[in-house]
């Protein structure tokens, strides 16, 4: 089996996690995308397009993407074939305890629409400053003083090992749909199940399409902060938490709804579009791309 993955430590780290539970032969196989190479930071699809083209063209077997990057609509002939178990979907705080122990007035770095949102909506008294790059490339920059504390998933840093940067969590925010899981994407019935069925965790891949369908049926693009989280309950079903915000965050709508996973999401979508998330996501549309 040929695995794609982006050449990133981070999607490398994940590649080979998949990997080394697969069993029988698997090869890596690295694919540069137009993110690598610099394409629009709001363009979801710079991350999947060109290791969905290479799946397309039989270059590769599975894609290993990173769930929060594949955009709600899919090519025709691609699915979603598997979800491993998800590590811990929050966001991470580096350089303090926790957000409130960031100074009044902080540079606080993050190249997420939806983190600066959030961050706007609970402390607006924080300097938002854009920190791109990879993961050690944003560490470095915190260490360099280039911002005092930065905002990144607690999955990432934990794959790579590096989870002891994060100084605390925050809970107050909604994570992007998908974090901190891994999709694995294949030629529509060509992947046999039986082959994934190591790395396939059936509560995860539930949470992660509830999450997907509140984005799609809320009409979010990638150029609005939303916001959406799916965690089991005890007995069955799921919670699924919604949060769409305006990018300077003076106005957010946030609701919650439990039951079945896979009739959460729209139900969720419909409450919070008759709330007014409909507005908002238009007008976030319309500052960010004016």
């Amino acid at each position: 089996m040929r695995l794609g993955t982006r050449g990133s430590a981070l999607a490398l780290a994940q590649a080979h996690w998949v990997a080394e539970r697969l069993e029988g032969n698997v090869e890596i196989v690295t694919v540069t995308t137009l993110g690598d190479r610099g394409a629009g930071i709001q363009d979801k699809s710079r991350w999947v397009s060109e290791l969905e083209r290479a799946l397309l063209d039989g270059q590769i077997d599975v894609a290993v993407h990173s769930a929060k990057d594949v955009p709600t609509e899919l090519p025709d002939g691609l699915e979603l074939v598997a979800i491993p178990e998800r590590a811990d979907a929050r966001d991470a705080i580096c350089g303090a305890a926790g957000l409130a122990d960031v100074p009044d007035g902080a540079r606080v770095g993050t190249s997420s629409l939806r983190r600066a949102a959030q961050l706007r909506a609970v402390r607006p008294d924080l300097e938002i400053v854009e920190v791109r790059g990879n993961v050690d490339t944003r560490l470095r920059k915190l260490a360099e003083g280039e911002v005092d504390a930065l905002v990144l998933a607690l999955a990432g840093l934990a794959r790579l090992h590096r989870a002891a940067e994060a100084g605390g969590v925050i809970d107050a925010f909604v994570p992007a749909a998908g974090q901190g899981a891994l999709a694995l994407q294949a030629r529509s019935g060509v992947i046999d199940p039986a082959l994934l069925a190591p790395v396939a965790d059936v509560t995860a891949m539930a949470c992660v399409g509830a999450e997907r369908t509140l984005v799609h049926a809320l009409g979010a693009s990638c150029n609005t902060p939303v916001g959406a989280w799916a965690q089991p309950l005890p007995g069955g079903g799921v919670t699924l938490a919604g949060w769409v915000g305006l990018p300077d965050g003076s106005a957010w709508l946030r609701d919650e709804v439990s039951g079945e996973a896979d009739a959460v999401g729209a139900q969720c979508a419909r409450r919070m579009l008759a709330a007014g998330a409909g507005e908002l996501l238009t007008q976030a549309e319309r500052e960010l791309t004016a």
